[in-house]
């Protein structure tokens, strides 16, 4: 299956959840904000948000500064 991350392609497992991409990525611990197609997915659901072919993801790091 494939989906777009970032803008770019990417193969993934079938039947893979948006928690399980995050931790692929190692990026679990850090402060983002995750939308699938357009539409912001909050951390509480990202196990239950199963990803589908042509899904379009976009991971945006929270970045602090003054």
């Amino acid at each position: 299956m494939e989906i777009q991350l970032n803008g770019e392609p990417r193969v993934l497992h079938s039947e893979t959840d948006l928690h399980s991409l995050i931790n692929e990525l190692q990026l679990g611990n850090q402060a983002i904000a995750v939308a699938v197609n357009r539409q912001v997915i909050g951390r509480a659901l990202w196990q239950q948000h199963i990803l589908q072919t042509g899904d379009q993801v976009d991971v945006v790091r929270a970045i602090g500064g003054g």
